[in-house]
């Protein structure tokens, strides 16, 4: 199984990005969207988890969940906008991968048994910052996560 992993758009969905999570089987956008286009541009391409971010603001922002927990692929994910924000416990919880964004900041750490993935940006520049999606392969037991570049 494909997920793809995206973050912090700040209302630009960039074709590149699009491009990068074509063919995954789910997508979670990890907060700081933007506007409700963006979620309906990436309903087209697979079933989405979105949490709201820190500058999503309205109605349709009010309507998304602070955090998620889901399972897909047999694998128990924890979405969440700042780092900050993610529970002590999730190992603990059979959790096995946290997704979060916030810093516009692509990385990839496992620590004590939980995959931390942050995609980075796939939205407006920022500093000197790569714009960036992630992938997570899930394949039985195993997941790998990836960071991919929009150049």
């Amino acid at each position: 199984m494909k997920i793809g992993l995206i973050s912090d758009t700040h209302g630009l969905l960039r074709p590149q990005a699009l491009a990068a999570l074509d063919g995954c089987e789910w997508i979670i956008h990890a907060g700081d969207i933007g506007t409700p286009e963006i979620l309906d541009a990436l309903r087209q391409l697979a079933p989405l988890t979105a949490v709201r971010g820190n500058n999503d603001h309205g109605d349709w922002a009010e309507a998304l969940p602070h955090a998620a927990e889901l399972e897909l692929g047999g694998l128990r994910l924890f979405v969440v906008h700042e780092p900050a924000h993610l529970p002590a416990d999730l190992a603990g919880r059979g959790v096995r991968v946290a997704v979060c964004g916030h810093s516009h900041k692509p990385r990839i750490e496992e620590r004590d048994g939980l995959l931390l993935v942050n995609p980075g940006s796939a939205g407006p520049r920022r500093f000197k910052l790569p714009v960036t999606v992630g992938l997570l392969h899930v394949e039985r037991d195993q997941v790998r996560a990836e960071v991919v570049g929009l150049g």
